[in-house]
């Protein structure tokens, strides 16, 4: 991988199911079992695939007019497959956008499909991630042994 493909995060153990998740710039957050107001996992997972399409929309929409309300909403079912395992299903991002009245307002609203279909079709590394099913590796890296 060169630098200007990888990406990373890494991920801290806080306590007992609370984590804190950091980023190359230093951002950080954190991330728990859902037990107290931090982020689970798949809510995270939920953020990014709605995070990723919204940047895309807002990005494309905003250069034409300034929205007056931009929400995204996004909704799944956590299951059991038939092999017994988790996972999400029935994913569903909603977008609640309006732009003001005017022929800035009109250029963004007709740009608003299209910018949805091009997200979701060429522009979002999370949900054409999410949707192509691409594998993952877990290795091991050391650190087991006791110290």
């Amino acid at each position: 991988m060169s630098a200007d493909t990888f990406r990373s995060v890494e991920i801290e153990r806080t306590s007992v199911g609370n984590y804190v998740v950091r980023n190359a710039r230093g951002g950080s957050m954190s991330m728990g079992t859902g037990e107290d107001g931090s982020f689970t996992p798949v809510e995270l997972l939920l953020a990014a695939i709605g995070g990723c399409t919204a940047v895309d929309v807002d990005h494309i929409t905003s250069r034409r007019a300034e929205p007056t309300q931009f929400s995204v909403r996004v909704t799944g079912d956590k299951v059991r497959d038939e092999t017994g395992g988790n996972r999400m299903r029935n994913l569903t991002v909603e977008f609640a956008v309006t732009f003001p009245a005017g022929a800035d307002g009109d250029s963004a609203r007709e740009a608003l499909p299209r910018s949805l279909r091009q997200s979701h079709d060429r522009l979002c590394t999370v949900s054409r991630t999410v949707e192509s099913g691409t594998p993952i590796e877990i290795v091991e890296t050391g650190g087991s042994g006791a110290g």
